[in-house]
C-alpha cells in the first residue's frame, strides 16, 4: 500500500463523511446540498500534483475571502444565520479539499471534519447522520496516525536533511513506498475505534439526553402537510397520494397476526363550515386538555391496565396536530416527551375535537392512545345552536344537489340507512382522480356530481356532507390519515404522507359521531408505489431509522431508568434459576473471578515468554557480534585516515566524507570509498561478514595507513 495514497484517502474519507453529516441535516436546500456535493467530488478529483499550480495557490487565499463576505452580505440582507454558517462550513472544506498542499493542510482537513460531524449532530441526528458517525469513527483512528506520521517525515525532512548513509532523504520516493505500511498496520489503527466506540457507548448510557439540545439548536424542520390548517380548498388537494415521506408510525401491541396492511383512520381534524369552494373551521380558541403527569383525558383518563391501546410515533409536522382514532378515550405521551430539565409537553384542544401539542423540542412526539371499551358511553349530545352549525348548506348550493340527495335515499327516513345509500351510490357510480377537473370550476361539487363525476377524497366526502346536510342529518368533512402498510422488521405500520385522506363525520342521537367514507374502496386504501426488492430495502431502512429516533435521538433520563431496571430485574430472576445460583452469588462469584483472572494471567505470561524465545537467539548473538566488530574496522580505518591527514569530522557522515575524499584526487580517496562501502553494507545492508573478510579489512586499513594502495598490497 502507498503510503501517500492511503493517506490521501481516509483523509478524502473523513472529510465526505463530515460534509455528508451536514448535508442529511436538512438544514440546507435541495439546490444547495447539491452544489456542496458536486463542489466535494470535484475537490476530490484534483490529481496531488495540480496543487502546487499558482492559480490553486491563488484560490486557497481569495476563496474563503469571497465565501465570507458572501455570506456575510446574505446575512445582512435578512438570510437565515444557522443555514448560512453551514453552507460557509461546508464551502471551506471543499475549498481546503481542492487547495490543500502537505501534512499541515490534511489535519486542517480533519478537524473541519470533525466540527462538521459535531454540526451534524446538532442539526440533525438521524440515521443518516448515524451512518456518518459510524464511518468516521472507523476511519479517524488510521487517518490521524497517517496523518501524524506524514507530518513527522515532512517535517524533519524537508529542509535537505540526509540519512544515515549521508544521501539526502527524497520525501516524495517516501510517500510513494509501500513499505511505510502495510495491512496489518492499516486494519490495526482502524480496530482502535472500537474500544473508542465501546467507551463512546458507555459514555451515552451513562449520561442521557435531557432534553436541551447541544447550544439550543438541536432541532429539525418539520414537514407542513396539506389538510391540517384552517381552510382546505376542494380544487386544491390531492397530490399527497403519491408522497413516500413518513408522517407517523403505529405500533398495535396486541396484535397477534398484523394484516399487511390496514385501515386505521387516524383522525387530525375536521371542518364544520362549507362556502361552496372549500372547508373552513369555525375558530375556537385552544384550551389546556386536562393532563395529569404524562396522561391525557380526551372522554376519561386512561386505565393503562384495562383499555387496549395504539402507539403512535409523530414525525415533525406543521401544523403539530395528534392523529388519534374516533373511539380513543385518552392519551399517554411518551417517554421522550419527559426530560430532566425543560417543561413537559402541553397538549391542547380545540374546535372540531382537535388536539394539538406543544413539544419541548421539534422532534415530533411518541404517544399511546387508549382506545374505548365496550361499556363506554359515546360523545356528548350536540345543542340546538350546534346542531344548526353541522346543517348550514353553501349559499350557492344548486337545487338539483338537494334533489339528487332525495331522490338517492328515496322513501328510506332512518338518518344512518340515509347516510348509508349516500356511501354506497358515491363509492359504486364514481370515478377517483387525483387531476379532477371540477376542481378549477366555479361550483366544483356541482360539476363534480353531474358532469365529471371523476375526484379525489375531498369531493366525496364534501359531497356526501353537503347532501346528508339537505337531509337535516348534521355532518362534518374530517381529514387526517387512513391507514399503513406494515414494516415487519419494525414490527410497525408505515403511515405516509400519501395516506393523507378525507372522509365524513355524521351525528347520531344516542351513538354520537359515526364516520363513513364514500372514497372508492381500492382508492381509499394505504398507498405503496413500489414493491419487491425496494420495498424490502425502504422497510430495512424505516425500521432501522426508527430504532436509531427512540433508542439514540430519544434516549433520555426515563430510558435510562427503564434500562437499569431491566438489568435489576433479569438479574433478579438469573438469583432464582438454579443453574445461575452458584454462578452469581456475590460469595462464590467474587472467588470465581479471581481465580479466572489468576489464570488468564499465567496464560498470558507463558504466550509471552513463547514469543519472546520464539527468534534464533544465536543468530541475534550473530549479528550483534558481526556489528560491533565491522564497528571496530572501521574505527581504525578512521585512524589510518588521521594518521594520513585526511580526519572524519564527527558531523559528516562516513559515505559523504570518502566520496569527497575520492572526489579530490586524494591518494587515499579510492581505497577509502572501497572500505566505507563495504563497512555500510555489512552494518545497514545484511551483507555477512566472513572471517576472510575481516581479515582482508584489516590488512588493507594497515597498508593505507603506511601509504601503500590496495594494488601494491595484491602484488606483494
Amino acid at each position: 500500500m502507498r503510503f501517500g495514497l492511503i493517506h490521501r484517502i481516509m483523509t478524502d474519507a473523513l472529510a465526505a463523511l463530515g460534509l455528508l453529516a451536514l448535508v442529511t441535516s436538512g438544514e440546507l436546500n435541495r439546490w444547495m446540498s447539491m452544489t456542496i456535493v458536486a463542489g466535494l467530488v470535484a475537490a476530490l478529483l484534483i490529481p496531488e500534483r495540480w496543487q502546487d499550480r499558482p492559480l490553486l495557490r491563488q484560490l486557497a487565499v481569495t476563496a474563503p475571502i469571497a465565501l465570507l463576505v458572501t455570506q456575510v452580505g446574505r446575512l445582512v440582507a435578512g438570510g437565515p444565520l444557522l443555514s448560512l454558517a453551514v453552507e460557509f462550513a461546508a464551502g471551506l472544506q471543499v475549498v481546503r479539499l481542492a487547495t490543500r498542499r502537505g501534512a499541515a493542510h490534511d489535519q486542517q482537513v480533519i478537524v473541519l471534519g470533525l466540527l462538521h460531524l459535531i454540526a451534524g449532530t446538532v442539526l440533525g441526528g438521524g440515521l443518516a447522520y448515524g451512518m456518518c458517525f459510524v464511518g468516521f469513527l472507523i476511519v479517524a483512528p488510521g487517518a490521524l496516525v497517517l496523518s501524524h506520521l506524514r507530518r513527522e517525515v515532512e517535517g524533519n525532512y524537508r529542509q535537505g536533511a540526509r540519512d544515515r548513509t549521508g544521501l539526502p532523504v527524497d520525501v516524495p520516493r517516501i510517500l510513494r513506498s509501500r513499505r511505510v505500511i502495510g495491512r496489518p498496520f492499516l486494519i490495526a489503527t482502524c480496530l482502535l475505534s472500537v474500544p473508542i466506540f465501546l467507551f463512546t457507548a458507555i459514555l451515552f448510557v451513562m449520561f442521557p439526553r435531557v432534553g436541551l439540545s447541544l447550544l439550543l439548536l438541536n432541532h429539525s424542520n418539520p414537514t407542513r402537510v396539506v389538510g391540517f390548517s384552517d381552510r382546505v380548498d376542494l380544487g386544491g388537494v390531492g397530490k399527497l397520494r403519491a408522497d413516500p415521506t413518513i408522517a407517523m408510525r403505529v405500533q398495535y401491541p396486541d396484535l397477534k397476526e398484523p394484516p399487511p396492511r390496514i385501515a386505521l383512520y387516524l383522525r387530525g381534524t375536521a371542518f364544520d363550515s362549507y362556502d361552496g369552494r372549500a372547508w373552513k373551521r369555525t375558530k375556537a380558541p385552544h384550551v389546556r386538555a386536562a393532563q395529569s403527569g404524562d396522561l391525557v383525558r380526551l372522554r376519561r383518563y386512561p386505565d393503562p391496565a384495562r383499555d387496549k391501546k395504539l402507539v403512535i410515533d409523530l414525525e415533525p409536522i406543521e401544523p403539530p396536530v395528534l392523529f388519534i382514532p374516533p373511539n380513543a378515550v385518552g392519551l399517554r405521551l411518551g417517554a421522550q416527551t419527559a426530560p430532566l430539565l425543560g417543561r413537559q409537553a402541553k397538549i391542547t384542544s380545540g374546535g372540531e375535537d382537535e388536539l394539538r401539542y406543544d413539544s419541548p423540542d421539534e422532534r415530533g412526539l411518541r404517544y399511546e392512545v387508549f382506545l374505548a371499551n365496550p361499556d363506554d358511553e359515546p360523545s356528548g349530545q350536540l345543542s340546538a345552536a350546534t346542531r344548526d352549525r353541522y346543517l348550514r348548506l353553501p349559499p350557492t348550493l344548486t337545487e338539483r344537489v338537494k334533489t339528487l340527495a332525495s331522490r338517492w335515499v328515496g322513501t328510506e327516513e332512518n338518518p344512518y340507512e340515509q347516510a348509508k345509500i349516500i356511501e354506497s351510490r358515491l363509492r359504486k357510480h364514481y370515478t377517483y382522480d387525483l387531476d379532477s377537473p371540477s376542481g378549477a370550476q366555479a361550483d366544483p361539487l356541482d360539476h363534480f356530481l353531474f358532469e365529471s363525476k371523476r375526484g379525489h377524497c375531498e369531493f366525496y366526502s364534501t359531497a356526501m356532507a353537503v347532501m346528508l346536510r339537505s337531509l337535516g342529518v348534521p355532518s362534518r368533512n374530517a381529514t387526517g390519515f387512513i391507514g399503513g402498510t406494515y414494516n415487519s422488521f419494525g414490527n410497525f405500520y408505515a403511515v405516509r404522507q400519501g395516506d393523507a385522506h378525507s372522509w365524513v363525520e355524521a351525528y347520531f342521537p344516542g351513538h354520537g359521531w359515526t364516520r363513513f367514507d364514500p372514497t372508492p374502496p381500492a382508492n381509499a386504501a394505504p398507498q405503496s408505489e413500489i414493491t419487491g426488492l425496494f420495498a424490502f430495502l425502504r422497510d430495512v431502512i424505516e425500521a432501522s431509522a426508527q430504532r436509531w429516533n427512540h433508542h439514540v435521538v430519544g434516549y433520555n433520563l426515563r430510558q435510562q431508568v427503564d434500562l437499569l431496571r431491566s438489568v435489576r430485574d433479569r438479574y433478579r430472576q438469573l438469583q432464582v434459576a438454579p443453574e445461575w445460583r452458584t454462578v452469581i452469588s456475590p460469595r462464590r462469584a467474587i472467588p470465581l473471578v479471581i481465580g479466572i483472572a489468576l489464570v488468564a494471567l499465567v496464560v498470558q505470561r507463558l504466550l509471552r515468554r513463547r514469543k519472546s524465545a520464539a527468534p534464533d537467539v544465536k543468530q541475534a548473538r550473530r549479528l550483534r557480534l558481526q556489528n560491533d566488530q565491522i564497528i571496530d574496522l572501521y574505527k581504525g580505518l578512521e585512524a589510518a585516515l588521521a594518521a594520513r591527514g585526511a580526519p572524519r569530522h564527527s558531523g559528516t557522515p562516513p559515505l559523504a566524507h570518502a566520496r569527497s575524499l575520492a572526489a579530490m584526487g586524494h591518494p587515499v580517496g579510492a581505497e577509502t570509498l572501497a572500505l566505507t562501502e563495504l563497512y555500510i553494507a555489512v552494518r545497514f545492508g545484511g551483507r555477512v561478514l566472513s572471517e576472510v573478510d575481516k581479515k582482508d579489512f584489516a590488512r588493507r586499513v594497515r597498508l593505507l595507513r603506511h601509504g601503500k594502495d590496495r594494488s601494491e598490497s595484491l602484488a606483494a
